[in-house]
């Protein structure tokens, strides 16, 4: 076994369907949030039912859960802690993912069963930080994203291997510390703050740098208006899985709460063909599939970048249906495909599922209109229940 196989892979978990997608193409582990105390409050989440038969199915499947409780907590939010607390802890859930330090506290004061995983939030960077939160009870540190290889690596050196290392390896960047922001509270009220999990991210918006001066426009070709100068480029890593395990790193997490289905199953299959030892190349033409922006190594190897160009995102595959079952119809197979956007006669599909890279399916012969609703199609191989079908 390689050493990045080693690794634990952690997906995203929007809602119960992403959860399904992550299961499916293979994580390790999924992280998620209930409707409060994470840091994606737009995002889908998991309502106190649905958390419960998360829970259960992921653990089926060999699945830990992970719960993001990582905003910064006010009084209001510490109070009405404990009850929910006592909830995850009887449903099992395996890990608190906090940045508070009250937070903290009252997961062990009310939930002693659930381990206690300090958020990237809390930028630790050092080994005597992570050392003080072990002290506090925490098992494992995910690295603020600012650090660079080196640095990790002797961090690792330096702590007790009872401690584990989380760093990010995929997906959105931003371009303050360790998400430390308040460019949102600022522009659009406190109730959006990125430290509450409502960042209306400005950073991402179209911005002019203008000199006062002369009235020139920086950072930009003349004529060109405004660009994307605050966002940061989306973090790649696939190709130096080796180097994080290398380093220490005990787990990788793909970013992503807010991201949709064919995200989290494309992106998630991707790194785990690649931790299970194919090589990184085969794979990452597949993650220029889904929405992104340009692609960096972020911080880890020195050379962090920002996005001032007119391209925000780009995307080469849409997600048009969902495989619910599929039966063999003489030398074709019948899929059962539940719609998810439409896709006319005559496009070109492809298939994605866990053990194999996209395979092509041919033309579709009959448009698939309305979403949700669930359509026959005979393709030429059989498909299994949650693989997707691409245009």
């Amino acid at each position: 076994m390689s050493d990045a196989a080693r690794m634990e892979l952690l997906a995203p978990a929007q809602g119960p369907e992403q959860l399904e997608m992550a299961i499916h193409f293979g994580a390790d582990a999924v992280y998620l949030a209930a409707p409060r105390w994470g840091m994606r409050a737009g995002a889908r989440n998991f309502a106190p039912d649905e958390l419960a038969r998360a829970v259960e199915r992921a653990h089926e499947q060999g699945v830990s859960v992970h719960l993001t409780l990582n905003t910064v907590m006010r009084d209001e939010d510490a109070d009405e802690l404990p009850a929910f607390l006592q909830g995850i802890d009887e449903l099992g859930v395996d890990a608190a993912i906090v940045a508070d330090l009250g937070a903290m506290a009252l997961v062990r004061q009310h939930a002693p069963h659930v381990e206690i995983h300090v958020s990237t939030q809390a930028s630790v960077m050092s080994a005597a930080a992570a050392e003080q939160y072990a002290r506090l009870g925490a098992r494992r540190i995910v690295l603020a994203r600012e650090m660079t290889l080196a640095q990790i690596a002797e961090l690792r050196r330096r702590l007790t291997r009872e401690v584990e290392l989380e760093a990010f390896a995929h997906g959105s960047m931003c371009m303050a510390y360790s998400g430390r922001c308040l460019l949102s509270a600022e522009l659009m009220g406190s109730e959006r703050s990125a430290t509450r999990g409502a960042c209306a991210q400005p950073c991402r918006w179209a911005w002019e740098l203008v000199e006062e001066r002369s009235g020139a426009r920086l950072g930009l070709e003349a004529g060109e208006g405004a660009s994307y100068l605050l966002s940061s480029n989306d973090l790649c890593l696939i190709g130096h899985l080796g180097e994080l395990a290398e380093a220490g790193v005990d787990a990788i997490k793909i970013e992503g709460r807010s991201k949709g289905s064919y995200y989290t199953a494309c992106v998630t299959n991707a790194y785990r063909h690649v931790l299970d030892g194919e090589p990184a190349e085969a794979w990452a033409g597949e993650l220029d599939a889904v929405s992104h922006r340009p692609y960096s190594t972020g911080f880890l190897l020195g050379e962090p970048t920002q996005n001032p160009g007119r391209v925000d995102y780009a995307r080469e595959r849409t997600m048009v249906g969902v495989v619910r079952g599929c039966e063999r119809a003489g030398e074709r197979w019948l899929a059962r495909v539940e719609c998810r956007n439409r896709a006319d006669a005559g496009d070109e599909l492809v298939a994605l599922s866990p053990g194999h890279a996209v395979r092509g399916l041919g033309a579709l012969e009959r448009p698939l209109v309305r979403n949700g609703e669930t359509y026959e199609l005979f393709v030429p191989f059989e498909l299994g229940k949650w693989d997707l079908l691409c245009r």
